[in-house]
Order: C-alpha cells, then sequence, then structure tokens
C-alpha cells in the first residue's frame, strides 16, 4: 500500500489485459511506460489495428502502430490484433454480413491495412484516394489495389449504378 502504481507485488489493480485503440492526445511516454510494466507483469497486449498514421485536423499523426513494435519487442509479447490487418477482423465482418469474401468488397484509404489485407482474405480491394491515401504509399506498396477511384463517389459507377 502507498507504493507508486508498478512497484511491489502485482496488487488488486494490475490489469490482465492492456488495449491499445488510437494514439489521441491522451497517448503519451508515461502511459506507455505503464502499459510496459504491466506487460511485463504477464497482462496481455491486445492491439486494435497496426496503422503507422491517421489524419487529423492539424495534418497527419503518428497512430498506435508505430509504437506497438517497441513494445512488443521490449515486453517480450505478440500482440493479438483484432482489427484491420487482421485476418479475424475480416472473418468476423464477412459472417457479419452472410457473405463469401469473393462477393464482398473493401473500400479503404489505407493501402496495407484495408486494401491489400482485404485481397489476402479473397475480398475484392478499393483504394480510394481520400483520407489519409498518399501517392507514395501506393507507390511502394507490396501489392496493388484491385481498383484505385479518386473518392468514395466513384463507387456507384464502379459496381455498375450509374
Amino acid at each position: 500500500e502507498g507504493k507508486p502504481e508498478g512497484e511491489g507485488a502485482a496488487g488488486r489493480d494490475a490489469p490482465d489485459v492492456i488495449v491499445f485503440g488510437g494514439a489521441g492526445p491522451e497517448f503519451s511516454y508515461p502511459v506507455l511506460n505503464r502499459a510496459f510494466r504491466h506487460l511485463q507483469r504477464g497482462a496481455h497486449l491486445v492491439a486494435m489495428h497496426r496503422n503507422l498514421y491517421w489524419r487529423t485536423a492539424d495534418g497527419f499523426d503518428l497512430d498506435t502502430g508505430a509504437f506497438l513494435p517497441g513494445l512488443e519487442r521490449a515486453a517480450g509479447v505478440t500482440a493479438t490484433v483484432t482489427g484491420k490487418p487482421s485476418p479475424a477482423f475480416f472473418d468476423t465482418a464477412l459472417a457479419h454480413l452472410g457473405v463469401p469474401a469473393s462477393e464482398a468488397l473493401m473500400v479503404g484509404d489505407d493501402i496495407e491495412s484495408d486494401v491489400l489485407a482485404a485481397q489476402r482474405h479473397g475480398i475484392t480491394g478499393v483504394l480510394v484516394k481520400t483520407g489519409k491515401y498518399l501517392p507514395e504509399t501506393h507507390r511502394t506498396a507490396d501489392g496493388t489495389p484491385d481498383h484505385v477511384l479518386d473518392s468514395f463517389a466513384g463507387l456507384p459507377g464502379l459496381l455498375g449504378y450509374t
């Protein structure tokens, strides 16, 4: 009692699971270190995604995926990823929709986490040049989208609803 969090025995308040979502304003070095200490004590790491950056009103900001590999390596753990690009994410979406991958379409602005991840799962991948799209990321990607649209507004035409 009276010891700062992370000192002494695991304690009654020590979490069993650390969940990483987005790297918003509350994300900080002290928060990262607190998570690291909990992982060292045996907490499990769950990540909502591995996105490296996201678009904010101020421009692009780093997201948790930029910090996750370092945390995993330092703590000697591997995160369970529940969102994109995890196969579990796509399996859950397809099950919810009740359609096979061959009849699904993933539209996204992140070529790696959205489009190519969907394609690896047998889903048609459509990249939109809006949101966090960057031409250089598109050029250097490990694969090619099935379709590229200037914006989401082009989707009806792609689907034949013109």
